[in-house]
């Protein structure tokens, strides 16, 4: 998206501050108030009966888990299999309900556990997906919104998140019930955890990379540098000699030494 060029209107960048539309703090706060407001209301419909069913049988699963969606339900359902994967229990993958019925729906055995993420549960390429899925054995589990929809019929199991309503000023855009969709599946993924009893130690062998994760698994000895990886120099080299030297080392830094090549006495960040 950043490689993206500016808007334009009248053959003009829009970027004049006289000219850009102003947002209204009381308005903006107005909305906060609203997403919090149904967000509450999510919460206080769920039924906690249909949840710990859907999540004690992602706990029970025996093969795979994969997830699914279209449009942002698909990102949600992305995340939420990328989440699970990084836990190490079981297999889990997001599968793309277009690619899955070019192809990928062999990823599939039976056994395995399909979730279906839509709002309205209308969507034609998951109606379109779930008896081909259906066909190899997996099991069928959808989350939705919208009561009485054709996806939780066809589905071996429904969650129904309640949603009251988007806060797009239309009622249309998914800005509300996507966020239902995370909060659901990720406290799923911590119920999870908490059960299967996931330790930091099993936790940090799956997150090698990343700034928390090196916290957890590195020691100062794998990633300090050591004398051949720095950037090294006498008190009385020309600065301009050691340019090259701070270059090359890619250190960020040039530790000035003795002839002993003790650095106690002087430290220089460049």
């Amino acid at each position: 998206m950043g490689s993206l060029a500016p808007p334009v209107s009248g053959g003009h960048f829009t970027s004049n501050k006289d000219d850009a539309a102003m947002i209204d703090r009381h308005t903006l706060g107005a909305l906060f108030e609203s997403q919090k407001h149904h967000l509450n209301h999510f919460f206080d419909n769920l039924d906690l009966g249909q949840a710990q069913t859907f999540a004690q049988a992602l706990v029970n699963a025996p093969s795979a888990i994969f997830f699914s969606g279209v449009d942002k339900s698909g990102f949600v359902a992305n995340k939420l299999s990328q989440t699970l994967a990084s836990l190490g229990f079981i297999r889990s993958a997001y599968l793309p309900p277009v690619d899955a019925l070019h192809g990928d729906i062999g990823a599939i055995f039976p056994a395995d556990i399909l979730v279906l993420i839509s709002k309205s549960g209308s969507s034609d390429e998951l109606l379109n997906l779930v008896p081909c899925v259906g066909a190899k054995g997996a099991y069928l589990i959808s989350s939705t919104s919208v009561d009485r929809n054709p996806l939780a019929a066809i589905c071996d199991m429904n969650v129904h998140l309640p949603l009251e309503r988007e806060i797009c000023p239309f009622g249309l855009a998914p800005v509300t019930s996507t966020s239902i969709q995370m909060v659901f599946g990720d406290t799923v993924v911590a119920a999870i955890m908490r059960v299967r009893g996931l330790t930091k130690e099993q936790y940090e062998r799956n997150h090698p990379a990343g700034k928390i994760e090196k916290s957890l698994i590195f020691k100062v000895k794998d990633l300090m540098k050591k004398e051949s990886g720095l950037s090294l120099s006498k008190e009385g080299d020309m600065i301009v000699d050691q340019l090259s030297e701070l270059t090359s080392r890619g250190c960020g830094c040039l530790l000035v030494v003795d002839a002993k090549k003790s650095s106690d006495r002087d430290f220089h960040r460049w």
